[in-house]
């Protein structure tokens, strides 16, 4: 028996990095797993790398910076699979250079709340109606450690403190009909996102990370978070609510 046998799980973002990792991770213990993402070709393969294990999955196109593409992803997973119990909210980017408040551009605020922070709100108003129609659920939102520490490019952080603060609401706003709303705050973690960053660092911002004793942390496997949100979006978390 798997730890998530008869759920169906949402994953945004999942074409690759924490997303597929976590996406796989769920349907090995027996979630039905939506995987939504811009890219139809990388989705497809994650789709593929889960059918080939044995799993069940349905892959979405999804630019969740537009509202109606939101929607339409809890409204296929339903029509799909009949009910909705988790949403992992993990799609986003970063903006190039990493560029600290003094230098941050309003383009790249723009775009990292229309999609970090505004997308993911999306995802959490539609998600939330059916869980709390259905009295129960479990939503799990991948923030940063950037958005609690400040350790990151300005409009980054300020995307993803965003997030911290709409899960402590959700939390609030949903705990009496028994959907739950956490969020997990990584670290420095091996994706092609994360990759692609190293170009272009305001070096200013990176000694001032350096200098900063409480963020020398090992980078980590997307796996890894994998494994946390498997726990937060299992019933062996149910007394968990509202943290970060």
């Amino acid at each position: 028996m798997g730890r998530l046998d008869g759920k169906v799980a949402i994953v945004t973002g999942g074409n690759s990095g924490i997303s597929a990792a976590t996406a796989e991770l769920l349907a090995k213990e027996g979630a039905a797993v939506v995987i939504s993402a811009r890219r139809q070709a990388q989705l497809d393969e994650v789709a593929q790398r889960i059918t080939a294990q044995g799993g069940k999955v349905l892959a979405v196109p999804t630019d969740i910076s537009k509202p109606e593409d939101a929607a339409n992803l809890i409204q296929k997973t339903v029509e799909t699979f009949g009910k909705l119990d988790i949403l992992v909210n993990n799609a986003g980017v970063l903006e190039k250079g990493l560029l600290p408040i003094d230098k941050v551009k309003d383009e790249d605020m723009d775009r990292l709340m229309e999609i970090n922070t505004k997308g993911t709100i999306r995802c959490l108003r539609e998600a939330s109606k059916v869980m709390l129609e259905a009295g129960s659920g479990s939503i799990v939102n991948i923030a940063s450690v950037a958005g609690v520490a400040g350790n990151g490019g300005a409009a980054y952080v300020a995307s993803k403190a965003a997030i911290v603060g709409i899960t402590k609401h959700t939390a609030m706003r949903c705990a009496s009909k028994m959907v739950r709303c956490n969020a997990i705050c990584p670290g420095n973690v091996a994706t092609p996102m994360t990759a692609n960053a190293n170009d272009g660092l305001d070096q200013d911002l990176i000694t001032a990370m350096a200098s900063h004793a409480d963020m020398r942390l090992p980078t980590c496997a997307p796996a890894d978070i994998g494994n946390i949100v498997l726990f937060l979006a299992s019933d062996e978390s149910r007394a968990i609510n509202g943290q970060i």
